[in-house]
């Protein structure tokens, strides 16, 4: 069927190719069919655990096609270096907490006071820092990027990975801390 002229195409740009020529694209041998619904399932576990670890190490070497879809995009990579480009006292705040479990566990009302009070004082010193680090991600955002509407969930974005410890962030960072800011 021919297109009026003037009219521009729609389809997938290319002729189909023949079933010789896709039948030799082909690589390797199918697998059998399952026999039973117990190896359908294990297949289909297997082609599942196989898919995340893909994904996983994807994200984990930095490659965008497997972050997931919260990570995408220019402005998380913005609110990601953001974040990553500073030291953060919000990893902090677990090991405070470990350190007044422990010294609860102690029994010494001494050092209980002490531990309380340094992790009060933790606390008062993450609220702080996340005001800071709302305020960057805002600042940046909007310098970069004028028509973005969602600021509050950036910043909300940027607080959740400023708690979680550099090493274990997924993206990775790109930046290092108190290095050259990105962009």
């Amino acid at each position: 069927m021919s297109t009026p002229a003037g009219k521009d195409a729609v389809g997938k740009g290319r002729p189909t190719p023949k079933r010789s020529e896709a039948q030799k694209r082909r690589t390797g041998p199918v697998a059998p069919p399952p026999q039973t619904r117990k190896e359908a399932a294990r297949r289909a576990r297997e082609q599942a655990r196989s898919a995340r670890t893909r994904s996983k190490d994807g994200a984990a070497r930095g490659d965008e096609r497997y972050f997931a879809p919260r990570d995408a995009g220019p402005v998380r990579a913005l609110v990601r270096d953001t974040v990553d480009s500073r030291r953060n006292i919000g990893v902090l705040l677990l090991p405070l907490a470990l350190l007044l479990v422990v010294a609860q566990l102690s029994g010494n009302r001494r050092i209980l006071d002490l531990a309380l009070t340094i992790w009060l004082a933790g606390v008062l010193a993450m609220f702080a820092d996340i005001a800071l680090i709302i305020r960057s991600i805002r600042k940046r955002v909007r310098a970069e990027f004028p028509g973005e509407t969602k600021l509050r969930n950036h910043a909300a974005y940027g607080l959740l990975r400023s708690t979680v410890i550099r090493r274990f962030r997924l993206p990775p960072p790109q930046v290092s801390p108190g290095g050259p800011r990105p962009h």
